[in-house]
């Protein structure tokens, strides 16, 4: 049934300038990418844990776990990982409107999707955070077994294996957890929110 042409947008009574107040913080997305295995779920939750104790108020989408419920509809080819990003870009619009800092943290293969969720947030709304990490270490690592699955035939369509990873072209921030400990990647995230006033 078309119904695009049968709703109307309804402004809110509270506006995102409103909640923000309340909250006393600002409210953007960190949008986590990487290879699987890179850290970005990891140093998601780790910066969760430090901005909740300093009063900031966050989620965590992850992508497993959003694959558990919102997107289990979506298998793994190109056009299902679209719209896996297109809906999570979506889910974050309204968690920034609400106030809040919302921590993404998904492989996000494609440059083009990357670019469509920052064109739905406002200027100084989207941080790019890359998670950069040579494939052979992601493998080494392979906490979920999922390398040496797709390695074997197990897993069509795994990022970095036979289907692409496009590495961002501008990212705010790069990460390099072969490089750095998870503590370090995080102590260099919050001074890039604090010396830009994002906290």
């Amino acid at each position: 049934m078309e119904t695009g042409s049968n709703i109307t947008w309804h402004e809110l009574s509270l506006s995102k300038e409103f909640r923000r107040v309340q909250n006393a913080h600002h409210s953007f997305v960190i949008w986590f990418t990487g290879l699987s295995g890179s850290g970005k779920s990891t140093i998601a939750n780790e910066l969760a844990n430090v901005l909740y104790k300093n009063g900031i108020s966050n989620y965590v989408l992850d992508g497993d776990n959003i694959r558990h419920g919102l997107n289990k509809d979506l298998g793994f080819t190109d056009s299902d990982r679209k719209e896996n990003i297109r809906r999570i870009g979506e889910v974050s619009r309204l968690f920034v409107d609400s106030g809040q800092v919302i921590l993404t943290a998904f492989i996000s293969p494609f440059q083009e999707d990357r670019d469509t969720v920052r064109s739905l947030l406002e200027d100084n709304e989207f941080i790019e955070v890359y998670v950069r990490c040579p494939i052979e270490e992601c493998e080494s690592r392979d906490p979920k077994g999922l390398y040496q699955k797709a390695r074997g035939g197990l897993i069509k369509d795994f990022t970095g294996i036979d289907s692409p990873y496009e590495e961002p072209l501008n990212p705010e921030i790069i990460l390099e957890t072969d490089r750095y400990s998870i503590e370090e990647c995080v102590s260099q995230l919050l001074h890039y929110l604090t010396s830009r006033n994002f906290i």
